[in-house]
């Protein structure tokens, strides 16, 4: 496997003082990688604010920016569990999901979350949005307990564990400030497989 889904980078930054210790404290003394990859994942769904559930500024990205501010799209939430991970050796990427954004058909946006590579189970797909009415994840190895399950014409699952998050969603979070402006403004990928 490669190194990639185990660095450091600008936005995922679990070499910053903060994220590094967020992790610490979330391993404690154990060294079982499946039960530390479960409290990252119950801390980021948990503990860090969806954007618009809660209409929280500033919109973040880099993982310490999400740390800090306590809220993130589902983007930056992925950002932030897999900043955690990361810190812990505990392999991890990017997934997406390209979904209608009114359920009824176009628009459609992209969807971020997360897998990681756990002993003895490998890739698993996990989903730290947050809860909501509706809306439900788990971290349940290996069952899978996502937001979403593309459904309509147009949506998508798509396949790939990517080791860093698409330029598409970096471009368009680099290019808002606020939680509504960037819902103005989804990222989406015109073409799906």
């Amino acid at each position: 496997m490669s190194n990639a889904y185990l660095r450091a980078t600008g936005v995922i930054d679990h070499d910053h003082p903060s994220v590094a210790a967020k992790a610490r404290a979330l391993r404690g003394d154990r060294s079982d990688p499946v039960a530390i990859a479960r409290d990252c994942f119950l801390f980021v769904r948990g503990e860090i604010t969806h954007s618009v559930d809660a209409r929280a500024n500033p919109l973040t990205c880099r993982a310490s920016d999400v740390l800090r501010h306590g809220t993130g799209y589902c983007f930056a939430k992925s950002h932030l569990l897999a900043a955690l991970l990361r810190a812990n050796a505990i392999p991890a990427g990017f997934c997406y999901q390209r979904l209608s954004i009114d359920d009824n058909g176009p628009p459609f946006s992209l969807h971020g979350f997360n897998a990681v590579d756990l002993p003895g189970i490998g890739w698993h797909r996990v989903d730290p949005r947050g809860n909501r009415p509706g809306v439900f994840t788990d971290f349940t190895p290996p069952l899978e307990v996502l937001a979403y399950q593309p459904k309509l014409p147009g949506e998508a699952d798509l396949a790939d564990i990517h080791a860093d998050p698409l330029p598409v969603v970096l471009e368009h979070l680099a290019a808002h400030t606020t939680w509504d402006g960037f819902l103005a403004d989804l990222p989406d990928l015109r073409c799906v497989r």
